[in-house]
């Protein structure tokens, strides 16, 4: 029996076509068929190298209803996004020129300002948004006559918008390939939104990472280089930061302005020399930035020689409005020494207390006075007190991220502990930087290696060595 002929898509136009042999129709619709498949790998392909050179989403986003509509042999396309806000809004159409297609781009408009007025009175736009009633007002608005079918595009699996494909043809038929092929495009849409979106927050994380490191720098020059050399003293100090910026603070601010211009090492100073600690609540840049503030306005006020009580009394007045508004506040231990007497003057808003290790005695007291923390209250008081040293006392200013540092077991270095090793590095009649060493070495210990610093550690040791 022999085989019914196959027929062949150019029959009306051929009019041998009814001769031709079985085999040969065969081959012919293999080769279409073959064809066809390398037109849509090559426009997919396209798609992909588009999706890999442009360095632009709009430019990617532009050629999107093409590629769909020619891979999927349709007659245009229309890619609708959602805003920020969640809105949908039509973001790019292709359709053969011509008043068809400017009523399609008006149909499109219409229907998506319509949704997009009423998501616009809800708080929740884009969870608002519903890709089924986008659908609905699209078959509405365009008819039955036309052929059209949309598919979402998901990034991170939240809905930013559709690809719809559209043709005229009533013959026109939404096979299984056609809507892969559609949705494959819509992937590779959302892939370019993800990556646009990535790139972005790179770019954002690079700028910040840059400000970050000139805050930091700026920082790092407004603590002093190095200790100056005031008579009778010897000095050690070092600020470790959490974070790129820091919130902790600390100085040494001579009692005249000549000292300013003046190399700190070239010669001993007999001239009082006030000696200041401090922690702003919080870290990070807002913290540095306070501190930053703080530093300037304390290094003014020191020159008008009030006694230290005064000084933060003023520093609290002129910084409260300021540090209100940031909600934050701001601990300071403020003291003044005279090497022509020995005595430490001093006065606390809230601080640490240091300690003082008296080598007469081999033990520890508490350097504290009451005082508020600065930027709590507008009228806050403070104290004035002062102690008399002596040759081999150290006094030891910290901040609260010595006492506070955590272990791996969640235990914290705490007072009891750092009192201790305190008084055992001072016991060995060490050196102020060989005892800052120890103190931070110890510490280090307790935490672990590898384990982060949760916050600012400062340390300022003052010997009196004459």
């Amino acid at each position: 029996m022999t085989a019914a002929p196959l027929p062949h898509p150019q029959s009306s136009t051929n009019s041998t076509t009814s001769s031709t042999p079985p085999v040969t129709v065969l081959k012919d619709l293999v080769a279409q068929l073959h064809r066809e498949q390398n037109r849509i790998q090559n426009l997919l392909s396209s798609l992909g190298f588009a999706l890999r050179s442009f360095n632009n989403l709009n430019q990617f986003l532009e050629i999107v209803p093409l590629m769909a509509s020619r891979v999927t042999d349709a007659d245009g396309g229309a890619l609708i996004l959602l805003k920020p806000d969640g809105q949908p809004r039509l973001e790019q159409l292709h359709c053969q020129e011509g008043q068809a297609c400017r009523n399609m781009r008006r149909s499109f408009d219409r229907v998506t300002r319509g949704i997009a007025l009423n998501l616009g009175a809800s708080p929740h736009s884009r969870s608002s948004f519903k890709p089924q009633v986008l659908d609905e007002k699209l078959k509405e608005e365009l008819g039955d006559d036309l052929q059209i079918f949309g598919t979402p595009i998901l990034v991170k699996n939240e809905d930013r918008g559709r690809l719809y494909i559209f043709s005229y043809d009533p013959n026109y038929s939404w096979t299984s390939t056609r809507k892969k092929l559609v949705q494959l495009v819509a992937d590779q849409t959302a892939v370019a939104i993800a990556n646009s979106e990535l790139t972005s927050e790179l770019r954002k994380k690079e700028r910040l990472d840059r400000e970050l490191e000139i805050a930091s720098e700026i920082q790092d020059h407004l603590f002093p280089e190095q200790c100056p050399a005031i008579a009778g003293v010897e000095l050690a100090a070092r600020c470790q930061t959490a974070n790129r910026v820091g919130g902790d603070y600390y100085d040494f601010i001579p009692a005249t302005y000549e000292q300013f211009s003046s190399d700190p090492q070239q010669f001993p100073s007999a001239i009082p020399w006030s000696i200041v600690i401090g922690d702003v609540m919080g870290k990070g840049v807002p913290a540095g930035l306070i501190m930053t503030m703080t530093r300037g306005m304390l290094r003014a006020e020191v020159l008008n020689r009030h006694a230290p009580a005064k000084i933060l009394n003023h520093l609290n007045r002129v910084m409260y409005d300021d540090l209100e508004k940031s909600h934050r506040f701001l601990t300071l231990f403020y003291s003044e020494y005279d090497p022509q007497t020995r005595i430490l003057s001093y006065t606390n808003a809230a601080h640490n207390p240091p300690l003082l290790w008296q080598a007469s005695s081999q033990s520890i007291l508490k350097l504290d006075t009451w005082g508020m923390l600065i930027g709590l209250e507008i009228d806050s008081q403070y104290e004035d007190n002062r102690v008399q040293l002596e040759i081999g006392d150290t006094v030891i200013y910290y901040t609260d991220g010595f006492t506070d540092a955590v272990n791996k077991d969640g235990d914290r270095f705490d007072e009891d502990r750092f009192l201790e090793t305190v008084e055992q590095v001072c016991k060995q009649g060490d050196r102020p930087q060989v005892i800052l060493d120890f103190l931070f070495e110890r510490l280090g210990q307790f935490i672990g290696a590898g384990n982060h610093y949760e916050d600012d550690m400062t340390l300022v040791v003052l010997q009196v060595t004459e």
